[in-house]
């Protein structure tokens, strides 16, 4: 119920506020208990108070009793009504604890004065974030390690069916998508050389194309990069959806090891399968490579493998399976970090399995170069 005091036309009140005009300033002097239960709260009072053509609006409340969310809905309707009529909202004289949860709402807006921080403090601040996540994942390293030898000697909270099950998705549910990439890939690789070793009558060496990249290479990086988007987004997916829903923190509660329950399944499941994923790459990759050089060169089909036995040594199926283990390894640690880091919104699910496969596949290249970079000073 809004009235006007009779001495003073310029005067309004409600239960629990008056408002006077002084020029194109309104002066609001809140009192006694601004509660919901009290009605204080009127929809109709911003309209009202803003009417004449006020220009500012500021506050009183030295009288103000309790004061619940029919407070903070009120300043809320006043600041949006005078954001409106581009009022100046002075918030000076209001409880902090008010001027705090009013900050809080969605539709508070900017500070425009406010300035951003300087480059030195933002640069800062991304370089704490990436330290904090350095440590993180070494952390995260750590444990497997830990976790890993205490796997072996039979103490770990893990259950064998837990890891047959990340096995078989890591493994045979993969095989498909492993097996379409690796045979595009060899056969790419005999295309690319056929056109320029045919001008040279070379055409026997891409067979020695093929088989090496392919097991020196492309078949520990391609399987590793399907398996990344394939089964790394779906870890980091998997943990942050169980972080949503509070499952962590229940299994924290009664005592169990997240990581061991959770996270080293999926560790051991996908390093024990992307070495066996990698050989399968390796025999269909140059498979594919073999299809292409026969149609395509004037080569035999035994000329093509006796060249590959030849050309390819053991030493470079050494340096692939190692690069296959060592990914798989980093692709699991670092999906399960993102899932266990993440928010528990939904949106933060999606966020999770995007972060996942991309810092598996940087990750994975990045590896990639330094094992190449070490291979190449160790002349292998």
């Amino acid at each position: 119920m809004i009235t006007r005091d009779p001495p003073d036309d310029a005067m309004l009140r409600g239960l629990c506020w008056r408002a006077g005009r002084s020029g194109e300033a309104v002066l609001i002097t809140l009192f006694g208990d601004f509660l919901v239960t009290n009605g204080a709260l009127d929809l109709a009072a911003p309209g009202v108070i803003f009417a004449q053509g006020a220009r500012a609006c500021h506050f009183e409340s030295a009288g103000i009793g309790r004061w619940d969310s029919a407070l903070i809905a009120f300043l809320a309707m006043l600041r949006d009504r005078a954001k409106d009529g581009a009022i100046e909202f002075d918030t000076t004289g209001l409880p902090p604890a008010a001027v705090s949860l009013l900050n809080l709402d969605i539709g508070a807006p900017a500070d425009p004065a406010a300035p951003s921080p300087p480059f030195v403090t933002r640069v800062g601040v991304v370089t704490l974030q990436a330290a904090a996540q350095a440590v993180a994942f070494t952390g995260l390293i750590g444990s497997t390690v830990l976790r890993g030898g205490a796997a072996l000697r039979g103490t770990a909270m893990i259950r064998r069916a837990d890891v047959i099950d990340c096995m078989r998705d890591a493994g045979p549910a993969a095989l498909g998508i492993v097996t379409v990439i690796n045979v595009l890939v060899g056969g790419i690789l005999a295309f690319v050389g056929a056109v320029q070793l045919r001008r040279f009558g070379a055409d026997i060496y891409v067979a020695s194309l093929v088989g090496i990249a392919m097991v020196r290479e492309m078949a520990a990086l391609m399987t590793a990069i399907i398996m990344a988007g394939r089964t790394g987004g779906a870890y980091a997916a998997n943990l942050a959806t169980m972080q949503g829903n509070e499952e962590l923190d229940a299994l924290s509660a009664v005592g169990i090891s997240v990581f061991d329950y959770l996270v080293l399944p999926r560790v051991i499941g996908l390093t024990t399968m992307l070495p066996i994923l990698y050989l399968w790459g390796c025999a269909v990759g140059i498979l594919g490579g073999f299809a292409v050089a026969i149609a395509t060169l004037n080569i035999s089909a035994i000329g093509f493998f006796q060249e590959i036995r030849s050309s390819v040594e053991l030493s470079q199926f050494g340096l692939g399976f190692t690069k296959s283990v060592a990914f798989g390894a980093l692709i699991a640690v670092l999906s399960c970090m993102v899932g266990l880091r993440a928010g528990r919104s939904a949106a933060a699910v999606g966020q999770a399995a995007t972060t996942g496969v991309v810092a598996g596949v940087i990750g994975v290249i990045a590896l990639d170069a330094g094992f190449d970079l070490c291979a190449n000073i160790l002349g292998i």
